[in-house]
């Protein structure tokens, strides 16, 4: 229905863009900005993520997903837009890239967003991330040692698709405006993210000692 508030998370690779888009689209659509992290889990945050235990973080993650879709609810129930900068997919496709063993099925029950994933080309991406005053994580360094393998497990995901390049963030937040989302609540509650059984099923490490082929 044309009424229902609309619910839309921004993915992609560190320097793409989300952080800087999320509050600007908000604004736009008159929305919550909701942090996917609530506040009282930021020092149990700092904490996992001095920590090397890959299902251990994820695990982590998934609890303050799993928490703050209840306000995601609230919110939507209230007649209320919503954007968050990432979601599930972002969590699931990156700690995949990072080789956890966990196979993960989520409930259709959640509420499903409106997906917008933010792509750059590298040369651009790597000045952008060279820019930033946000020292990278234990993590985030992981991350980019792995970028292929992080965009392999995001395209599991039904996502539209934005090259942020060559463009400025407004121009960014209009070609993301410019987007049909009539309907799309009922194109992802038909295909859950992460609901099959074929999606994101646990990774099989490689043994000690093993070499790359």
């Amino acid at each position: 229905m044309s009424d229902t508030p609309l619910f839309e998370s921004l993915e992609g690779l560190r320097g793409t863009g989300k952080s800087t888009i999320a509050p600007m689209l908000a604004a736009a659509r008159g929305a919550v900005l909701v942090p996917t992290v609530p506040l009282f889990y930021q020092p149990l945050r700092r904490e996992m993520d001095r920590r090397g235990n890959t299902e251990a973080r994820m695990c982590f993650y998934l609890s303050a997903l799993f928490t703050v879709t209840d306000e995601i609810r609230r919110l939507l129930a209230e007649g209320t837009p919503v954007v968050v900068e990432s979601y599930f997919a972002r969590c699931l496709a990156n700690h995949q890239a990072l080789g956890s063993s966990l196979g993960v099925r989520l409930p259709p029950s959640l509420p499903q967003p409106v997906t917008y994933q933010l792509t750059c080309g590298n040369d651009e991406r790597g000045r952008r991330l060279a820019e930033r005053i946000k020292p990278a994580t234990h993590w985030d360094a992981l991350a980019e040692e792995v970028p292929v393998r992080v965009t392999d497990a995001y395209a599991q995901f039904p996502m539209h698709h934005v090259d942020t390049t060559h463009l400025d963030p407004d121009e960014v937040l209009q070609t993301i405006l410019a987007i049909n989302t009539q309907g799309a609540h009922h194109r992802a509650n038909a295909e859950p993210v992460g609901a099959h059984p074929h999606v994101l099923p646990p990774v099989l490490r490689r043994p000690e000692g093993a070499r790359r082929p």
